[in-house]
C-alpha cells in the first residue's frame, strides 16, 4: 500500500483529502471547546488564589459539564442538548443532509463546521500534492492543523492559546532535527541552527515591535500569542523565510483591516486578531515560498 502511495500521487491526494475531513471535524470540536476549557482553568486558578488571599470567593458556574474535554462529552446541539450521532457527524455530508438543521429542534448550524472540514481537507490535499509521500508531508499536515485552529480560536476569542503555539515551536525543530538535508523539501528550515535561528528571530522582531509601539502609543499593538506564532513558523520555515512571512502576513492585514474597519464602520477602534493573517502567509511560504523566493529575485536580475 505504501508503494502505490509513494508512486500514485491522485490516490495519495484523495486519501489525504478524506483524512483532512475526518481531521477538520476533530478541528472544529477543538476551535469550540479549547478556549471554553482554558477558560475553565484560569477561573479555578483565580479562584484558588483569591481564596488563598483569605478572599471569600466562589467560583462561578460556567454551565458546562464537569468533566469536559476535548473528546467528553460526546457533541451536542447547544440549543436542545441533542446528542449528535455517527451518522449526523459525518464531515460536510451530514450537514448537507441536514439542510444546515439540528435533526431534532431545527436549529441552524453554521454554515463554519463544513467550511472548516473542506478547508482542513482541501490544504491536506494541496500539501500531498506539494510533498508527495514523505515525513515532510507528515510534518505539514501536523502544521496545517494547528494553523487552522490556532487561526479561528484567534478570530473568535483573540486569543492565541499556549497549548497550541508552544507544541508547534518543538515541532517545528523536531521536524527540522529529523529531516536530513537530502529529504527536506523547499521551504522547511534547512537544517537545526535555521529552525533555531528562525524562532529566535521570529519571536524577537514582534516582540520588538509590540514593545515600540507601546512606547510610543501607549497602547499594545498585539497579543503575545503572536509572538509565539512567529517563532514556531520560524521554526518550520527557518529564518530564511520569515522577511516573506511577515511581509504577506502586513499586506494581507492592511488590506483586510482597512476593509472590515470601513464596513464595521469603527475605524481606528476595530481590533482584528494578527494571528489568522500569519497562519496563511505562513502556510503560503511553506507551499509556495521558494518559487515566490526565486521569482522575486529573477526579477531582480538585469
Amino acid at each position: 500500500m505504501i508503494d502505490i502511495l509513494s508512486k500514485n500521487l491522485p490516490m495519495l491526494a484523495g486519501l489525504v483529502f478524506i483524512l483532512g475531513l475526518l481531521f477538520g471535524s476533530f478541528l472544529n470540536v477543538v476551535i469550540h471547546r479549547l478556549p471554553l476549557i482554558l477558560n475553565r482553568e484560569w477561573r479555578a486558578t483565580a479562584t484558588e488564589i483569591l481564596t488563598e488571599a483569605s478572599c471569600s470567593v466562589s467560583c462561578p458556574k460556567d454551565g458546562l459539564p464537569e468533566k469536559y474535554n476535548l473528546i467528553t462529552p460526546r457533541s451536542a446541539c447547544p440549543k436542545c442538548k441533542h446528542q449528535i450521532t455517527s451518522m449526523e457527524n459525518l464531515p460536510v455530508i451530514s450537514w448537507l443532509v441536514l439542510r444546515g438543521k439540528c435533526s431534532n429542534c431545527k436549529a441552524k448550524i453554521s454554515v463554519r463546521y463544513p467550511f472548516v472540514e473542506l478547508l482542513t481537507a482541501v490544504t491536506f490535499m494541496v500539501c500531498a500534492i506539494t510533498f508527495g509521500w514523505s515525513w515532510s508531508l507528515v510534518f505539514a499536515l501536523i502544521f496545517t492543523c494547528f494553523l487552522i485552529a490556532g487561526s479561528f480560536i484567534d478570530y473568535d476569542h483573540k486569543i492565541l492559546p499556549d497549548q497550541l503555539t508552544l507544541p508547534l515551536v518543538w515541532i517545528g525543530l523536531v521536524a527540522a532535527l529529523w529531516l536530513s538535508p537530502e529529504l527536506v523539501q523547499p521551504s522547511f528550515a534547512k537544517d537545526l541552527p535555521s529552525a533555531v535561528i528562525g524562532a529566535l528571530a521570529g519571536y524577537l522582531s514582534l516582540w520588538s515591535i509590540y514593545w515600540l509601539f507601546k512606547l510610543l502609543t501607549g497602547k499594545e499593538g498585539m497579543g503575545h500569542g503572536d509572538f509565539k506564532l512567529l517563532a514556531a513558523l520560524g521554526a518550520f520555515l527557518g529564518w530564511q523565510m520569515l522577511p516573506l512571512v511577515i511581509l504577506l502576513s502586513t499586506v494581507t492585514g492592511a488590506i483586510l483591516g482597512i476593509t472590515a474597519m470601513v464596513i464595521s464602520k469603527k475605524g481606528r477602534d476595530y481590533k482584528i486578531p494578527f494571528g489568522p493573517f500569519l497562519a496563511i502567509a505562513g502556510w503560503i511560504a511553506l507551499i509556495w515560498g521558494e518559487t515566490i523566493t526565486n521569482t522575486y529575485i529573477q526579477m531582480l536580475q538585469p
